[in-house]
Parts: structure tokens; C-alpha cells; sequence
């Protein structure tokens, strides 16, 4: 597998990068030599598989109906109940890897995830850690730039190590009003693809250019109808800074980002905070963030120091 060719020129967020300045340090990333700070970004997506029926239930799959109104006794956890696997999805997983020149593995496996939320009746989640569906892909990708106007084709790739097959949680309302938190399962049990992706990006552009050639792949194959707004596509970026040449550093994931250009928004913020953290002597959390559309910045939702353990058995 290897990287398309770099072109020169600065991108939104992105270092300015001209051939003269270009110091490879793996086939597939390029830094400045100068030593200043640069973002590494990488995602994990989240893309809901396009079926009539949920990954384990014949419960219909369907947006915007009355809350808990395509709950089945599996999809609630009632005891005795026993998962069924949608074709479909498995289906549609192999053909999203085959298009992404991913390697399907002949043998692939569950796990149970385990964690404890309202909106997860079951205590876990059915998801593939050890032997995903696919694995050892790539996504290549395109955006506008140059060194002076954005009049320039620049062909970028990042490396998908694994698509895998699981399921997604239930909603959690929030009342304000009458402070109680509401649970709608209708979603609970629906099949997605989550796509890990290596950190070769830079930045927040390159980013959000991934995730609508990603989008378009996967609506032409019809695995996916890529709505971000009904939560069809997902997406968690995982973002550090590091000088070249160096490890990279201490990384923030910040979660569910709705659309490409607060995906781009995001990453650009939360570099520019973890470079202004590090150049006035502090110290970057290693924390899961969310993004504030209003405000244009991402706060902090839970630290993640204390490692937790999902205790993933085969399901």
C-alpha cells in the first residue's frame, strides 16, 4: 500500500508544507522539518447499515418513529431471548471492505463489550474486537490546494485498519424541564459498520474531504444512505499534537460529530488548544470532548485515565 504523492501548499489547519520542507517519516505521512507542533488526526466512524431489520432482530429500522414502537423482546434484553444475524448486514459489510481494498477475513467473530448505560439494556454491546469482518484497507481521498489559491488537486489516502460489525445503542432524552432522563429503544440493536482509521491525517479539512469520499462510496454501494443529520453516519476523531520526528503525543477523542464541516471545525479547535496548552506548560488530558456547534469549541465529557475494562468474552 502506498501513499499518493503530496502536493505543496497550506490547507485550513493544516501546516504549510512545500517540497523543500517535506521530511517523510513512514510511506504514509509527511511533516515539516521545522519543529513546530502538528496535528495527527484519526477517525472512527460510525456508518448505520441500510437494511429493513436490525443486526439481530426482525425489528424494522426506521426513522423518526414513536419512541420504543420497534423494540423486540431481544433488542429490550428479556432473559431467554437469543440474537439471530441479519444476512444483510453481513452483506453489506463485505461489500463496503471490498470497495475500500480491505482483506475479508473467511472467519470472523463477536465479542461482548460491556458497559453500563440506560440506553444498553443488555449491560453490553455485541461488537467484533478480535476478529473483525475486514481488515487492512485504504481510502483514498482528494481536496483543493496550493500554495498560494486552492486551484490544486491534492490526492491523500488513509489506512483503515479494520471495519467491524455491531451494534448500536439506544437514545437517551434529556428533559430540562423536569430534569429525567427519558430512554427511547428504537435504535437499540440497529447493524453499523464502525471504520478505524490510522491517524494519517493532519487536519481538520483532510478530515472532513475522508469522510464525504467515504460518504459517496457509501451511498453508490447502497450500504449506507449517509445522512448525517438522522445519525446514519457518525463520527469520533481522535486528535494529538506531536513535533516531527518525536512520538505522538497524548490524544483527545471528541465524539458523535454530526456533519463534515463540524468535523473539520472540530479538529482545527482542538489542535489550536492542545498546541496552546502544551506552549504554556501544561499538560494534555487524556479525556473524551464533545463539540459545541454554537460556540465553535469542544469541551470535556469524561476523562479517560482510569483505563476501563470492557471485558470482551466471545459472544
Amino acid at each position: 500500500m502506498t501513499t499518493s504523492p503530496l502536493s505543496s501548499g497550506p490547507f485550513n489547519g493544516c501546516p504549510s508544507i512545500t517540497e523543500s520542507t517535506i521530511k517523510s517519516t513512514s510511506s504514509h505521512t509527511a511533516y515539516p522539518t521545522e519543529l513546530q507542533l502538528v496535528g495527527v488526526v484519526g477517525l472512527e466512524i460510525h456508518a448505520q447499515i441500510r437494511s429493513n431489520t436490525k443486526l439481530f432482530s426482525a425489528s424494522a429500522v426506521r426513522f423518526s418513529s414513536p419512541p420504543n414502537s420497534l423494540v423486540s423482546f431481544f433488542d429490550a434484553s428479556l432473559p431467554g431471548t437469543l440474537p439471530v444475524l441479519n444476512k444483510r448486514c453481513v452483506e453489506a459489510a463485505v461489500m463496503t471492505g471490498l470497495a475500500l481494498n480491505c482483506t475479508i477475513n473467511q472467519k470472523s467473530l463477536f465479542d461482548r463489550k460491556h458497559y453500563f448505560y440506560a440506553d444498553l439494556p443488555a449491560g453490553y454491546q455485541i461488537t467484533q474486537q478480535r476478529r473483525p469482518i475486514a481488515v487492512d484497507g485504504v481510502l483514498n481521498y482528494s481536496l483543493m490546494g496550493g500554495k498560494k489559491k486552492k486551484n490544486q488537486v491534492v490526492r491523500k489516502s488513509a489506512r483503515i485498519t479494520q471495519i467491524q460489525l455491531e451494534q448500536d445503542s439506544g437514545k437517551s432524552l434529556h428533559d430540562d424541564l423536569q430534569s429525567q432522563t427519558l430512554i427511547d429503544l428504537n435504535r437499540a440493536g440497529v447493524g453499523l459498520m464502525e471504520l478505524v482509521m490510522e491517524p494519517d491525517m493532519s487536519c481538520g479539512e483532510e478530515a472532513a474531504a475522508a469522510v464525504r469520499e467515504l460518504q459517496l462510496i457509501l451511498q453508490a454501494l447502497g450500504t449506507c444512505e449517509g445522512n448525517m443529520s438522522e445519525g446514519q453516519l457518525r463520527v469520533d476523531a481522535n486528535v494529538s499534537v506531536h513535533r516531527p520526528g518525536q512520538p505522538f503525543g497524548v490524544r483527545a477523542e471528541v465524539k458523535n460529530i454530526n456533519s463534515a464541516r463540524n468535523l473539520a471545525r472540530a479538529i482545527d479547535y482542538e489542535i489550536q488548544r492542545q498546541i496552546q496548552v502544551l506552549e504554556s506548560g501544561g499538560t494534555v488530558q487524556n479525556e473524551t470532548r464533545a463539540y459545541d456547534s454554537k460556540t465553535g469549541g469542544t469541551v470535556p465529557m469524561r476523562d479517560k485515565e482510569g483505563l476501563q475494562d470492557y471485558r470482551e468474552p466471545p459472544s
